[in-house]
């Protein structure tokens, strides 16, 4: 018996434009998904052409989560998003550039495991110490929901009722294992009432129901009034990654999740709610493609970083910390 409450759709421009969304607001997001989905098509060329070592990931299909989620941050709030996220770093500002000059420098992004969410809950402890009015976000898998990590961040936070929301990108498929032999309840959010705090549960593809919910969630940690579970409900449109053809995914639950594409679902909400026209929509495809194919260049033609700065950055003295901890 499902616990966690269920998020409706939103239903109309007003509703959006009471949380604090404009139409402006409503065309750039249309530009992160565009970028978002590009930055990953393109990143599959390069590994076909051997530019990217290893394997490369992608979160096809789960666009509209990660952009929603950081369209709902707060400019000095703080987030941990894995690889299937990319939407979090393009909306936050990353510049495309730089993501493809990573994938190119040898510097692999880590797995969809929870090991960041105790740091975004740390987050959350000296946001709270320091009395600052910041909130952190923390994503993992609904498979990394039964490691260890999870758990003891979750409890932490609901006994301290830290300013911390948990996203579980529950796209149905631990690698090969589905959701029936990953855990027991109805849904990954049914577990926040444990915790002591609400669990959601939201149709990932929605990306104006994921940004209602994650603003409601953060706005509520900022209150001090504790974290929020936040399910969002997505299909692995692709394999756990490029070497993967996922064999094991029903094709019928391919097509079925095929026609709820977050950026088709989002371009045609903006075609029936906010008078999306075919010029503003070639205008905006026009410069993403421009966007992406410059970064690409830029980003070949970058040299690789010295090794001897690869420990910039890493360890913190005592002096460089504001507050150090041993006073």
């Amino acid at each position: 018996m499902a616990i966690a409450r269920e998020a409706e759709p939103v239903g109309s421009l007003t509703e959006i434009q009471e949380l604090g969304l404009d139409r402006e607001d409503l065309l750039d997001i249309y530009r992160h998904l565009l970028v978002t989905r590009g930055i990953e098509e393109r990143g599959h060329i390069l590994y076909k052409q051997g530019k990217i070592p290893g394997s490369f990931y992608t979160g096809r299909g789960n666009e509209a989560a990660a952009v929603g989620i950081a369209m709902a941050m707060g400019p000095d709030d703080v987030g941990t998003p894995l690889h299937r996220d990319m939407g979090v770093h393009v909306v936050r500002g990353v510049e495309p550039w730089r993501i493809f000059a990573q994938f190119l420098g040898l510097i692999a992004m880590v797995s969809h495991l929870p090991a960041m969410v105790p740091v975004a809950v740390g987050c959350a402890l000296a946001f709270r110490i320091r009395e600052e009015r910041r909130v952190a976000i923390g994503w993992f898998g609904e498979g990394a929901s039964a490691r260890g990590d999870t758990h003891e961040a979750m409890n932490l936070a609901g006994v301290r009722r830290l300013p911390v929301v948990f996203i579980c990108d529950n796209n149905q498929w631990a690698y090969s294992t589905p959701t029936h032999l990953e855990y027991a309840c109805e849904h990954i959010a049914d577990r926040g009432k444990v915790y002591g705090f609400e669990g959601v549960v939201a149709d990932g593809t929605d990306l104006l129901a994921v940004f209602r919910e994650a603003k409601r969630a953060v706005e509520k940690a900022r209150e001090g009034e504790g974290p929020t579970l936040i399910e969002c409900l997505t299909l692995r449109m692709e394999g756990h990654a490029v070497h993967d053809d996922a064999f094991y995914v029903p094709k019928e639950m391919f097509e079925e999740w095929a026609k709820r594409d977050p950026l088709e679902r989002f371009r045609s909400w903006l075609r029936e709610n906010a008078d999306f026209t075919d010029e503003q929509e070639s205008e905006i495809r026009g410069d993403v493609k421009k966007l992406l194919n410059d970064a690409i260049k830029r980003a070949e033609e970058s040299p690789l970083p010295d090794p001897s700065t690869l420990l910039e950055g890493v360890f913190a003295t005592p002096e460089d910390l504001e507050t150090p901890h041993h006073k």
